[in-house]
């Protein structure tokens, strides 16, 4: 569960904010830097950019010498009737508020750029059992556009550290996951989430919202406040319990099938005497004590 931030402070800028727009140029910059014995950080972003990705250059700027942010709106995450055309794209504004808080360079390539062969012949990177559960499950494909689009920064910028918000945090353990597997060698640091005055965290998309559908969003904020005195697992044991249950819920599934618990589908059965029991997958329905018509 995140936490209420406060808005960061601003930094003052002691450089001029550099900007790139291929790999190429962006790995030459920051290998230059490495060379030189400085850390670097990065804090990708699709733009927009509010006090909540501020939040992130300014944790970045207490963890690495030299902080890259990228601004890419990326069509891979995007599902059908989704707003990516929509999406606000304001670089201009974007380019301010990183020089304000000491940023050292923006990484602002093309989709051509970034997906030169075109959307549905660029290699995808899924984390299975990751990212087809919770908001995966609504949003199927969404997490492999993630995940293609924070492999292909990581290649560009090769940083020593990089950083995500723990308001999306399936997409935090999504990206942790993948840079261990891909032996990337950069460590991932989440970052607390940033609220507004009334709870609702920070997010691009907060003027999409009704007042009645933002006033839900807060409900939640203080649900989660109210219990937080309660003592919660460690993010560790969140995160090994999230791989847990997707990996074995097929399995599960399957299960109930073999014992023709009515998960498994529909079926007819006599009337009889019925007994309530849990299946495999935790099914609770009633069962006739009979066996299927």
């Amino acid at each position: 569960m995140s936490v209420a931030s406060p808005a960061p402070s601003r930094r003052s800028s002691s450089v001029a904010l550099a900007v790139e727009e291929q790999p190429a140029a962006l790995r030459a910059r920051v290998r230059a830097w490495r060379a030189a014995g400085e850390r670097v950080a990065l804090v990708p972003t699709m733009g927009d950019l509010h006090a909540g990705h501020l939040a992130l250059v300014d944790a970045a700027a207490a963890r690495a010498e030299r902080v890259v942010a990228s601004v890419f709106v990326n069509p891979l995450q995007f599902g059908p009737g989704e707003d990516y055309e929509s999406y606000p794209r304001v670089l201009d504004h974007d380019r301010r508020r990183l020089a304000e808080h000491g940023a050292h360079l923006l990484y602002a390539p093309a989709t051509a750029t970034m997906y030169p062969r075109g959307l549905d012949e660029t290699v995808r990177i899924r984390v299975p059992g990751l990212d087809d559960v919770l908001c995966g499950a609504d949003r199927p494909g969404h997490f492999a556009g993630v995940a293609t689009v924070v492999t292909k920064l990581l290649n560009a910028a090769e940083p020593d550290v990089a950083l995500f918000g723990e308001k999306d945090y399936q997409q935090l353990l999504i990206i942790r996951r993948l840079a261990d597997d891909l032996d990337y060698g950069v460590e991932v640091v989440g970052v607390p989430t940033v609220r507004e005055a009334d709870g609702l965290a920070l997010s691009s998309r907060n003027a999409y919202l009704a007042a009645h559908e933002r006033g839900g969003g807060t409900g939640a904020a203080r649900g989660a406040a109210r219990a937080r005195p309660r003592a919660w697992p460690p993010a560790s044991a969140i995160s090994r319990r999230l791989e847990d249950d997707a990996v074995t819920a097929s399995w599960r599934r399957r299960a109930c099938a073999r014992a023709t618990w009515p998960c498994a589908g529909p079926r007819t059965w006599r009337r009889r005497a019925t007994t309530t029991r849990r299946g495999p997958c935790g099914c609770s329905r009633r069962r006739s004590s009979a066996r299927p018509a």
